[in-house]
């Protein structure tokens, strides 16, 4: 599981930010561009570090609605494990800064944008397409249950696409430091769980499952327990109620490996190593990590 290597403008925007309590970032060392997209605190921006030239993505958060969704606790959480975190699919966050309104995350510019959109346009993926991603995904999960974080809430509005098409996990608002296991609900419905529905004791096993759903929606569309009301969706994920629908049509091998992750035991769920040595990943994911087309 090779890490990459920084690139020199890399390092300079991220030893300066090692650098953050030396010399403070402010906005003025900015060039704003345009806006890339809108989340539920703020906006994000094209920028560029006027010293180094180096493009980066520019995270604005408004400080109010922070505080009135009660998410400060998160967001420090978000930015202490993401900052430490190398990892060629997960997104570099370079440092951060802040004034009396706004917090400002400065985090790695991915070229292709959102993946969601990307699945949307396509209504589904080819096998060779969603065993690429899911090669990486199961690579970057590695590595962060590695360093005891579980990440908690993969899902495609949570990752990006860098330049070269390599996916990037991006988001880790729900993720925890952990070294023992957990009761908190949270993540996405679709994506939770048994155990978190269920409210007994997860570990890091829950990631195991999100990349399960995440490998059926990426060859389906759709996200296997999704229905009308929530409560049926609870109850579908409680029996993994799993079915795999006629068309559009997926091999056999890879409905085995969706079928291994999404086990109602954590403790059964293929680990992800063996996920990496299963015969539709080593059939069908580029060995490169990144999906061309």
């Amino acid at each position: 599981m090779g890490i990459e290597t920084e690139s020199q403008d890399e390092r300079q925007v991220s030893s300066e930010s090692t650098a953050a309590e030396k010399k403070r970032w402010t906005l003025n060392d900015f060039d704003i561009g345009k806006p890339l997209g809108k989340g539920k605190f703020g906006h994000v921006y094209l920028a560029r570090e006027k010293m180094s030239k180096h493009i980066v993505a520019l995270k604005v958060l408004f400080k109010s609605q922070l505080k009135q969704s009660q998410v400060e606790h998160q967001l420090r959480r978000e930015v202490e494990i993401q900052s430490h975190l190398r990892h060629p699919n997960i997104l570099r966050l370079y440092g951060y800064f802040y004034d009396q309104k706004r917090v400002y995350l400065i985090l790695e510019y991915a070229a292709k944008g959102e993946l969601y959109k990307e699945l949307q346009n396509c209504k589904y993926f080819s096998e060779r397409r969603a065993a690429t991603y899911i090669a990486s995904l199961a690579r970057a999960l590695i590595y962060c249950h590695g360093k005891h974080v579980i990440h908690r809430d993969i899902k495609p509005e949570n990752l990006l696409v860098g330049a070269e098409g390599e996916l990037k996990i991006a988001d880790f608002g729900w993720s925890v430091h952990t070294f023992n296991r957990r009761r908190t609900m949270c993540g996405t419905l679709d994506y939770l769980p048994p155990e978190m529905v269920e409210s007994v004791e997860h570990d890091a096993n829950v990631d195991i499952w999100s990349l399960g759903i995440l490998c059926y929606e990426f060859l389906y569309g759709v996200p296997p327990f999704e229905a009308k009301e929530h409560s049926d969706t609870y109850r579908r994920i409680v029996q993994v109620d799993l079915k795999f629908p006629s068309r559009p049509i997926v091999s056999s091998a890879a409905k085995d490996l969706i079928s291994r992750m999404l086990v109602k035991d954590s403790s059964q769920r293929l680990p992800l190593h063996k996920v990496l040595e299963h015969q539709w990943i080593v059939q069908n994911a580029d060995p490169s990590g990144v999906y061309r087309g």
